[in-house]
Order: C-alpha cells, then structure tokens, then sequence
C-alpha cells in the first residue's frame, strides 16, 4: 500500500524540506526537488514508520486485550455470598 499525503500536507512536507535546505545546507533546494525527495522518503522510508506505528498498535492492543478479563470480571456463585454476609453478623 502506497503511502501518500493529502495535497495540503505534501504542500506543508516540501515547504519544510525547502526551509531545511535553506537553513542547514550549503545550497537550496527548488520545489520540484524537494518534491521528488519527498516522494523518495515516502516511498523508502515510509513503510518502514507504518510498519513500526502498526506493531506498536498491535502491541498495545494486545495488552488491552490481556487485561480484559480483569476489567470485566464477575464474580461466580455470587448469590449467596449477599445473604452469608448479612447473616454472619446475626449468629
């Protein structure tokens, strides 16, 4: 699965790659440059990020699921634990 921007935010990513450049490097860069590396991170090194994102979902989904049964947990054989209690004191 191809990872793309919205038209808005790739807008946003080459404004930034263009500012990087000029701030920290020794030559501009132009905005079809800056859009072709950006393309580039996408396609190289964006699966890589998703990948990761998704097995800390997983992972975290997995915990909640763990502990589900402490959540949710009822008592059995519960009913006459209310009359033993109330009766214990009456003896």
């Amino acid at each position: 699965m191809p990872i793309e921007l919205p038209k808005d935010q790739r807008a946003q990513a080459i404004q930034s790659i263009e500012r990087y450049f000029r701030e920290h490097m020794d030559e501009p860069i132009g905005n079809i440059a800056a859009g072709g590396l950006l393309g580039f991170f996408l396609e190289e090194i964006g699966p890589v990020v998703y990948n990761k994102a998704v097995a800390d979902v997983q992972e975290r989904l997995q915990q909640r699921v763990s502990e589900l049964d402490l959540e949710v947990h009822e008592d059995e054989f519960a009913y006459w634990r209310k009359y033993e209690r109330g009766t214990r004191g009456k003896k």
